[in-house]
């Protein structure tokens, strides 16, 4: 639980509404893309957005939603931030659109590795490949609970005409290893819970998101202890967690690889007007100091209003807070 439990205070109650928190749930258009929902916390500087995944989440994901609207954000060095795309193997065939109508020159790939797999992947890899051309960055992804994926995933970055590096959802300093052994790529994970420094040493890339370890702040103090390339990235949220994102974004000194923030467009909606929705122009994202306000009507548009969601939703919250 990272150790954050029980961080909200009783001064920190008295700033931030856990009680009325607008519950929400925004679905995606693609069932390579999860949906997003979650609850809203507003402090006196602004909103945050809670929306773990799991419980194992919640605890830092609580202290990140705090943030915003309280203690605030490191102050940015930068006011844009280029961003990736993620491209699911079932949209692959979009993905010369989705990169016309982005600007974003680099690519998310998730993949399994898997033999019973390969073609399809394959040929998602020659579709984004083409869409992006040679220049074109492309990640290969990993999902936290994929199998090991033997040989296969070095035949597709090979076939892919070079990587940026393959991403692990979550991973051991084992896996990492091995992984980097077999494709002779470099290896990026997401940091997660207390034992981050471990995999960190034997990674090339580190993957930061401020949901997972606990607001901005902390995933700057990371970062500068773990002195290696840092790529920001998010779960898939709102615009208004995606903020968070790119607050971390700004204010990082270096900011060698596109963020993964680019994907609000894969969902049916977003939580804030029109105006101010992050989606990429040109391959990047403005950072703000502080996170849009949700429009009330799409609130009402997306709000829970399963009882039994909304009540997992208010325990869920409860029990980290």
């Amino acid at each position: 639980m990272c150790g954050f439990s029980g961080l909200a205070s009783a001064s920190v109650r008295a700033l931030v509404d856990f009680t009325a928190a607008p519950a929400y749930s925004v679905p995606s258009t693609d069932a390579g893309i999860p949906g997003v929902s979650g609850l809203l916390l507003e402090g006196p500087q602004g909103w945050g957005e809670f929306s773990p995944r799991g419980d194992a989440d919640a605890a830092a994901a609580v202290v990140a939603a705090i943030e915003p609207g309280t203690v605030g954000w490191p102050d940015p060095v930068r006011g844009w931030a280029p961003v990736a795309l993620t491209i699911p193997v079932g949209a692959a065939q979009r993905a010369a659109g989705r990169i016309a109508d982005s600007g974003c020159r680099t690519v998310r790939l998730p993949v399994t590795g898997r033999a019973e797999l390969a073609a399809a992947e394959s040929a998602a890899i020659r579709s984004v490949r083409a869409a992006l051309g040679a220049d074109g960055g492309l990640r290969l992804v990993l999902a936290a609970d994929s199998a090991d994926p033997g040989p296969g995933l070095a035949a597709l970055t090979e076939s892919a005409g070079g990587v940026e590096f393959i991403e692990l959802g979550h991973g051991s300093a084992h896996r990492a290893v091995e992984l980097r052994r077999s494709t002779g790529a470099p290896i990026a994970a997401h940091l997660t819970g207390a034992e981050w420094a471990e995999l960190a040493r034997s990674l090339d890339v580190v993957v930061l998101s401020v949901a997972a370890l606990g607001g901005a702040r902390r995933c700057l103090r990371i970062a500068e202890q773990i002195g290696k390339p840092v790529v920001v990235a998010s779960a898939g949220e709102s615009s208004i967690g995606l903020s968070a994102g790119l607050a971390l974004a700004g204010a990082l000194p270096e900011l060698p690889y596109a963020c993964a923030l680019g994907d609000l467009g894969w969902l049916a909606g977003d939580l804030v007007e029109s105006a101010r929705q992050l989606r990429p122009r040109a391959g990047r994202l403005p950072v703000a100091p502080m996170p849009p306000a949700p429009d009330p009507a799409m609130l009402e548009r997306f709000a829970i209003t399963d009882a039994t969601e909304l009540a997992r939703w208010r325990e869920r919250l409860r029990r980290v807070s």
